[in-house]
């Protein structure tokens, strides 16, 4: 015999579980644009995805065992020998009409009184507006409404219902909200009579009386109040009932919101994993879209608002780089415009953004700085230039003293090379000199080229085979006091060029001259060698005469190649 109370709650009704083909979501909204995350100029715009029942379709936990029985697929009318067949879990987030009425019923609680609690994951992050429970049965005298944001790792308080708020909460009925509370649950007692025969309904708004609510896009703390992943109902059974039978039975089970991707998306879809995420847009990821991609770190990550849809930009790194990081200090001193910074900058750029070369390179300017060849190597000299930085511009390297060329390569006017490292290029002395001209030409300025410059002198025997002396030159040279202190004979007849040893006695040889030559009286045809500015005068030393002897007999083999010019006084 059928239980006559249950047949009051409308529980005899035909009852039809409605498979995952049925009928349309009725809270899904109108058709969409193409890509309303951006208008039609090609700019990002804040975008949402559809209003949805999040319930729907959900698997639902309870911990009564009025759900053990797997779901009835074929219609039933119920039975009060075995009511579990025909009330299934999943008849809680079902299509759920007026004319196709299906409801969940936990056991009966008359027998071992204790709460009763569904659980609903949602499998992703969703920002909800309201929670709403249709009852088959009395409406319970309490119940409780927690939230979790992780999964269910952790729980908080979301609402409560009692009319005995103190007792069953311990909270104040009707407690006023202020931007204070803003993220506290209250207690109500705005269940009205928990005990109709059916059809109560119990309906939670999350911002409803919210200060802050019309401000929603500016209220981070609202924001994370209406962020939920799983939701938990618990019914707390009475203490006493007069009811000869006594359960809870829940028709239908709504979560109303939004996928939650901070306005970056328009839609979730189901990943690879079969896991619920959004299609992000505006260069973000994530399954809420609540990070930025990566090199796209030119500005902090923040949620899309009706004015501005904050959308991720990519660094500038002028195609050198392929990561960036974001660096706060320099956000807020470009005056909240660029915070990017590039990392590991390539073709030997370097900079921020990768937008100057980068030591011991320089720029290109017949290419643009984002051409992979836009930097130039600088090939200093390793002895001629000061360092191996060259001007950014130019290519200028450094040099140093006396040294010039863009590389450094070469001495300077007025300059000549040298052998030390630390200084390759020598000043040389500042002296005017005078071609020597022939006999037979005009005589040169013959003071400022004979006369010696302070320090050693050297001879070019070269030079003094390609050109004579004339007379006149040599004349004036004798003129000059300091080649008057030179005393020069020949020591032994020299035939030809160059064959001139210094005098073991201190005294110079001459060639062309025999033993005890003189140098030339004015007016006579010079012969032989004269000092002039390239000659080297160095002081004569004691223990030269065993070594010169060598030379001597060399000499005479025709083996030296070149004099040297004697003592200095």
């Amino acid at each position: 015999m059928r239980d006559p109370w249950r047949c009051l709650l409308g529980l005899c009704l035909l009852v039809c579980a409605v498979s995952s083909h049925g009928p349309a979501n009725p809270f899904a909204g109108q058709q969409t644009p193409v890509d309303p995350c951006y208008d039609d100029a090609g700019a990002a715009r804040r975008c949402i995805p559809d209003f949805i029942n999040a319930a729907f379709g959900k698997e639902m936990a309870v911990s009564s065992r009025g759900d053990d029985r797997p779901s009835v697929r074929t219609c039933q009318i119920c039975d009060a020998t075995d009511p579990r067949r025909a009330h299934p879990a999943s008849y809680l987030t079902d299509h759920n009409s007026a004319h196709n009425l299906t409801c969940w019923q936990s056991e009966n609680l008359n027998s071992s009184p204790h709460n009763v609690t569904l659980t609903l994951s949602l499998g992703k992050k969703f920002e909800i507006t309201y929670v709403s429970l249709q009852f088959c049965s009395p409406r319970p005298e309490s119940l409780a409404i927690h939230k979790s944001m992780d999964y269910g790792k952790t729980w908080v308080p979301y609402q409560f219902y009692s009319s005995q708020c103190r007792r069953m909460y311990n909270r104040p009925n009707r407690a006023a909200i202020t931007k204070q509370n803003e993220q506290e649950a209250l207690c109500t007692d705005g269940h009205t009579d928990p005990y109709p025969l059916s059809g109560g309904l119990i309906a939670f708004s999350t911002l409803d009386g919210r200060p802050s609510s019309k401000d929603f896009d500016n209220s981070p703390v609202l924001q994370d109040w209406v962020t939920v992943t799983d939701i938990r109902v618990v019914f707390t059974a009475a203490a006493t009932t007069t009811l000869p039978t006594y359960f809870y039975a829940v028709g239908d089970f709504q979560v109303g919101g939004r996928c939650k991707c901070n306005g970056h998306g328009a839609r979730c879809l189901k990943d690879k994993e079969g896991k619920l995420v959004c299609d992000c847009k505006h260069n973000t990821e994530g399954p809420e879209c609540d990070r930025c991609k990566p090199f796209h770190y030119d500005r902090p990550w923040q949620r899309a608002n009706a004015r501005e849809a904050n959308e991720c930009l990519p660094c500038n790194c002028n195609l050198h780089a392929r990561r960036c990081r974001f660096n706060m200090e320099l956000y807020k001193l470009s005056g909240r415009k660029s915070g990017g910074v590039c990392m590991n900058c390539r073709h030997n750029t370097a900079g921020r953004h990768c937008h100057y070369c980068k030591e011991g390179f320089y720029r290109d300017l017949a290419r643009p700085i984002s051409h992979r060849r836009a930097c130039k190597a600088c090939d200093c000299h390793p002895v001629g230039a000061a360092g191996k930085t060259c001007n950014q511009t130019t290519g200028q390297c450094p040099c140093k003293d006396g040294v010039t060329g863009i590389t450094c390569n070469r001495c300077a006017k007025g300059y000549q090379q040298s052998r030390s490292p630390v200084a390759p290029c020598i000043k040389i002395p500042v002296v005017n000199p005078t071609a020597v001209v022939s006999s037979t030409e005009e005589p040169a300025d013959c003071e400022s080229y004979c006369k010696p410059v302070k320090g050693n002198l050297k001879i070019n025997m070269k030079k003094i085979r390609q050109k004579g002396f004339g007379r006149d030159c040599c004349d004036r040279c004798r003129s000059i006091p300091l080649f008057e202190a030179f005393s020069l004979r020949c020591v032994s007849p020299i035939k030809a060029l160059p064959a001139n040893l210094p005098d073991p006695d201190g005294q110079a040889i001459l060639p062309g001259g025999g033993p005890g030559a003189r140098a030339p009286s004015p007016g006579a045809e010079p012969f032989g060698l004269l000092p002039d500015k390239t000659s080297l005068v160095i002081q004569w030393r004691d223990f030269w005469p065993r070594p010169l002897r060598k030379f001597q007999r060399k000499e005479k083999k025709g083996e030296v190649q070149q004099g040297v010019m004697g003592q200095g006084l």
